[in-house]
Parts: C-alpha cells; structure tokens; sequence
C-alpha cells in the first residue's frame, strides 16, 4: 500500500490556498490528503466529475487512467475534454485541464487499459477509483485492494442512473461531537445511569473528537447476497431498485464489452430487458422487481447526475484519505427520474 504519511508537508501558499477546508477538517486531515495519492480509471462524465474534486482537495498526485478515445458522446459530460480533442486518447485529452485546476497536484496520464494492469500497480496507491469497469474487473481490482490496505471505490452513470461502492477495509476515523456536560448531582454520584442521567447537558459550543472504527466488505462480497436467506428477503423491500439495475447493466457490459448506446438505443432496450429476467431469474427473484420502464433510461453519462454522483463520490473519498468523519457504507444510489438518493450496506451474510 502506498504510504498516507500523515505529516505531508504542507507550505505557506498551500496553507493560503486550502484555507478554507482546513478550517472545515483541520490542518491534520489536510495533511493526510497532501500525502496521498490516487488513481482514477474510467475518464468520462464521472472520472472527470472526481478528478475535478479530487485535484481541488489537495491531494499529492492523481493518475488518469484510460486506454479509450474521445468520442462525440464525451462532450455531454466531460468538461475536461474539448471538441479539438475528438478521437485522443480520454487520458491525455483530460491532462492539461486537470492540471490548471490545481499546479500544486502531480497529475499524470496513462493510456494504457486496466484489465492489464499488473496486481502490484494498483498497491502503489492509497486511493483506487475505477469508473466503466466490467465486473471482472472490479473483483480483481477489489479484492487487490482490500487484501493490501488500499481504499477501493467504484462507480458509474448510466443515464438517470448513477452508484458508487466503497471498501475501506477496517477503517478508523474520528467524529465531532457535542460535549455532555455532567450535573451536579451526576458528579456527586459518579454515574450516570438512572433517572439523573436524563438530565445531562448537550453543550453545542463545545465538542469533543470520537475515535470509531467501521468494517467494509469487498466487492465481491457485495454481488454475492443470498436473496433467499430468511434475512434478505426481509431486507429486500428496502433494498434499492437501482441495486438490481446496477447488477444487469454490469451483465450488459459484460456481454457487450460496452454500456449501452444512444447509436443502438433500440436493441439495447430489448438487450436490457432479457438481461433483467435473467439477473433477477439467476437470483431467485421476480423479474417484475424491476419494471420496464428502467430500459429507456440508461443511456449516456447525464451531467445533472455526474455531478452529484461524482461529488458524493469524492466526498467520500476526502473524509477515507483525511479519517475525518463517517464514511458511507457501501453504496451509494442516485436516481435522476425523482432526484433520491440512498445509501445502503449491501454485504452477503
């Protein structure tokens, strides 16, 4: 695992620069973030959407990674690229502009694919974030990371659909709190149990800092739920519908070797109707759980629901890197029709 050394060296100009999110989580999470380092593959509308928050944060070095080119469907969500830029590689193409967000960030690109990256490459990070991945990709990629301490997102956006997935692995971290504020008569008994405890203080003006630790699963582990046990049948009304969209999209690329495309609207449609009736028939659940509806809605990277996804997805990246704050765990979904979002722990028992 890359080192997160947490006394990166942070100068004056940086210190002027960060000024305002240093007062939001302190100069001790930003100095974790100034010595971090992250990967990001997957250079379209949400790549760029995290590269963007990423470079801002204060991070010490981003590395863009995309073997793809440039294409006409880019230009409706990545604000990195420009018309110019049409048939370069997305890596490269995105460089320059990344750069200029921030001179103090390292930004590099690499056009190579990730499915051929070795194990060891991804170990020299301590952020990983793979965007338009396949799922054989993201089981490699995941259980790599979790297996070596690396921090390992995932996400992507498909039309009004959008999610993101993070493992930590044993994650600490620290949250503010109010202080309580003992009574006088608390003090005098030296408990606070019983009915006096009813009448401790919460005092706003003061706060004290809560050591926590949290437990991620892989991804794998996320992909791998029995639908049938007698506890996640119960759970599965609450369990998001985009859940189940997420997991025949992954099919479609799968099958594809691609997401599904404005160009082939039509029989994509039809592809992602079959695809659902056997994701859902495969997982022992009604294929009615998902309606038809779902099938003409994933198509292209929307900018409304890059950016939220893309934000939420860097946020969460700052507050692993800088251990300020809970972390989510371990989805994320946005759904653009009706503007929700929920955040769900989807683990195999």
């Amino acid at each position: 695992m890359a080192d997160d050394g947490e006394n990166g060296a942070i100068s004056e100009a940086e210190a002027a620069l960060y000024d305002r999110q240093i007062r939001l989580w302190g100069l001790d999470a930003q100095r974790r973030l100034r010595a971090s380092s992250v990967l990001i593959a997957g250079l379209k509308g949400l790549g760029a959407e995290v590269a963007k928050n990423i470079v801002l944060s204060g991070v010490k070095a981003v590395t863009l990674l995309d073997h793809q080119q440039v294409t006409d469907e880019d230009f409706s969500s990545q604000f990195l690229v420009a018309r110019a830029d049409l048939g370069r590689n997305r890596a490269e193409a995105s460089l320059e502009r990344t750069q200029n967000l921030n001179p103090n960030v390292k930004v590099t690109a690499d056009t190579e694919d990730v499915k051929d990256k070795s194990d060891e490459f991804f170990t020299k990070f301590s952020v990983v974030c793979l965007t338009c991945c396949s799922q054989q990709t993201l089981r490699r990629v995941g259980h790599v990371c979790h297996d070596n301490g690396v921090k390992f997102y995932a996400g992507n956006v498909h039309g009004y659909c959008g999610y993101m997935f993070a493992d930590l692995g044993e994650h600490d971290y620290v949250e503010e709190k109010p202080k309580i504020i003992k009574t006088d008569k608390q003090k005098e008994e030296g408990t606070e149990d019983g009915p006096a405890a009813k009448k401790a203080k919460v005092d706003m003006t003061e706060t004290v800092m809560v050591k926590k630790t949290v437990s991620y699963c892989p991804w794998q582990e996320s992909q791998a739920v029995d639908w049938t046990s007698d506890s996640s049948s119960k759970a599965l009304k609450k369990t998001p519908q985009m859940y189940f969209i997420m997991k025949v999209l992954l099919r479609f690329r799968e099958d594809h070797d691609r997401d599904p495309a404005v160009s082939s609207r039509e029989e994509d449609k039809v592809a992602l109707l079959r695809l659902r009736d056997d994701v859902l028939t495969e997982m022992k659940l009604k294929t009615d759980l998902v309606g038809d509806e779902f099938a003409s809605h994933c198509f292209a990277a929307l900018s409304p629901v890059c950016a939220v996804v893309g934000g939420v997805l860097a946020q969460e990246i700052v507050k692993a890197v800088s251990g300020k704050d809970a972390p989510l765990n371990n989805f994320f979904f946005f759904n653009g029709i009706d503007d929700s979002g929920m955040v769900d722990c989807i683990r195999s028992s």
